[in-house]
């Protein structure tokens, strides 16, 4: 399994090394593994082989992973819809960054869970830029004042950029307009303090990136087996 997981890691990272140079030699992007289809054994693995920065989709399963593996130093993210009877939970956890704040009602919440306790959180706002029915996150047309109405409005939330998911669809020009609209809206928000554009799954990373993206969040290429099924 180690060989598996190290040829997929190596795949992954040469897609994104070949990818960045097109967008510029001074292009940094940030893996993070998603662990949705994993054990945690092969978490650990990849943290032997170099991966540091992993995400979970659920609270709950964070969690867990967090307590299974705190002797190692990895950077955890929350990447899944925030539920409001687990955001006590997301909070004491600690993650390094939540990337799924889709609202101000979400944000007005968590500021004041957060407050309560005296912490911070480092977020991303999640934005719909594909105007699909199926996923979370602000309209694109709204995301730039809503950005700027949670940075003066909820200091203990912290953000740090913009999340989005590309359209799903096998038309890649739909998922590159998708992606484009997003990094435009991060380039806008670039002088508020946005140094974040979490763009690009297992399917389109690459292009994510040749469209901006600084930071991908790859599953399914990464845990995936020599058969093609995902563990």
């Amino acid at each position: 399994m180690r060989e598996i997981l190290r040829k997929n890691l190596d795949e992954v990272i040469w897609n994104i090394e070949q990818a960045r140079v097109e967008v510029s030699e001074h292009h940094i992007v940030k893996l993070v593994a998603v662990g949705k289809y994993s054990d945690e054994e092969s978490i650990s693995t990849l943290y032997e082989l170099g991966q540091r920065a992993f995400g979970e989709n659920q609270v709950q399963q964070l969690q867990s992973r967090m307590k299974n593996l705190e002797k190692l130093p990895l950077e955890w993210h929350m990447m899944g819809t925030l539920q409001s009877n687990k955001i006590n939970k997301l909070i004491a956890l600690r993650p390094s960054m939540f990337q799924s704040l889709d609202s101000i009602k979400l944000a007005e919440v968590l500021n004041s869970r957060l407050a309560e306790r005296d912490q911070t959180m480092s977020t991303l706002l999640q934005i719909n830029s594909a105007n699909e029915n199926s996923k979370s996150g602000v309209r694109v047309d709204e995301a730039v004042d809503i950005y700027q109405e949670i940075v003066e409005k909820f200091p203990q939330i912290k953000l740090k950029g913009i999340m989005s998911i590309g359209a799903f669809t096998e038309d890649r020009k739909k998922i590159q307009d998708s992606f484009e609209a997003t990094h435009k809206i991060y380039e806008t928000l670039q002088k508020d303090g946005a140094t974040t554009c979490s763009m690009g799954m297992s399917g389109d990373y690459e292009l994510a990136i040749k469209c901006g993206s600084n930071l991908v969040r790859v599953g399914s290429k990464i845990f995936k087996q020599t058969k093609g099924e995902y563990i």
